[in-house]
């Protein structure tokens, strides 16, 4: 089986070097119509012309209202639909505790949480409109804690929940979003000489697979780079149950609390919720 994207339009932001120029070429080789996206123009439209006539390059800012809705507007005006948004665009200020400033946090948060907001929101109406599309957001697995990318790991944690809430209201609308974790040496990493087992080419099919139209899951995160993909999850132990809880009881079952035998998944926060509160009656 062969994975096309004939007659669909992707926007893929930060798309002029590293990961993002890996996701716009593949997509490209395999029949899309490309929308290049990066604040720096240059190597936008470099590979914009690389792809050819089906690419097109557009240095929105993605972090402002303006750009994302500049950038959309553009792709659907170039090519008349949108199908595909890859949010890929990210910066990274290494910064820990207490050096770290609020202006650190501004930046990460403006790139990663509100350009991925700016553009899903941008796009969402033409999805709706047409019952399909198909939305990657970029995590990292920096959000399992570094002493030195404080800001970095804040933000891509809230792209979680961004993405997560994003799946569940595309739901009815056939919109199916997810994430990745991507892992490679970039210019943005600090490395740009990749070696071939560390290149961003190994990252793009994952991000393929998840804006195809048989992608067959919305809501979920998967790692995938250096040769490797896998499924990362956030998920729940049973836990231990008190009805008249103390400090003392937490204590003494701490060791059941953290027991990791029997965790469950949530699909979202209502089947959280059903699993959290089994232990009440109805009348509670």
């Amino acid at each position: 089986m062969t994975f096309r994207f004939d007659g669909r339009v992707a926007v893929v932001t930060g798309g002029g070097r590293g990961i993002g120029r890996a996701y716009a070429l593949l997509l490209a080789e395999r029949g899309a119509s490309v929308v290049v996206n990066d604040v720096d123009a240059d190597p936008a439209s470099a590979v914009a012309d690389e792809i050819g006539a089906a690419a097109t390059a557009d240095a929105s800012d993605v972090a402002s209202t303006e750009g994302a809705d500049a950038l959309v507007n553009g792709a659907i005006e170039r090519f008349g639909r949108l199908d595909i948004l890859i949010n890929n665009a990210g910066v990274i200020r290494w910064a820990g505790m207490p050096e770290i400033d609020e202006e650190n946090l501004r930046q990460h948060l403006a790139v990663h949480v509100g350009g991925s907001f700016n553009t899903a929101r941008a796009a969402w109406p033409h999805m709706v409109d047409r019952g399909y599309g198909r939305v990657v957001m970029t995590t990292s697995s920096g959000l399992f804690g570094l002493p030195n990318n404080t800001s970095y790991a804040a933000a891509k944690g809230a792209v979680i929940g961004l993405a997560r809430s994003l799946a569940a209201a595309g739901v009815d609308h056939g919109i199916k979003v997810n994430l990745i974790a991507p892992g490679a040496f970039t210019r943005m990493a600090g490395r740009g000489d990749a070696p071939p087992e560390m290149s961003p080419d190994l990252v793009a099919p994952m991000a393929g697979f998840l804006v195809h139209e048989d992608c067959p899951v919305t809501g979920e995160i998967y790692a995938a780079g250096f040769g490797r993909f896998a499924r990362i999850f956030i998920a729940q132990s049973t836990g231990y149950v008190s009805t008249e809880p103390t400090i003392e009881d937490v204590a003494a079952h701490w060791e059941t609390i953290n027991d990791e035998g029997g965790y469950y998944v949530p699909t979202g926060l209502p089947d959280w919720s059903a699993h959290f509160m089994t232990h009440l009656s109805p009348k509670d």
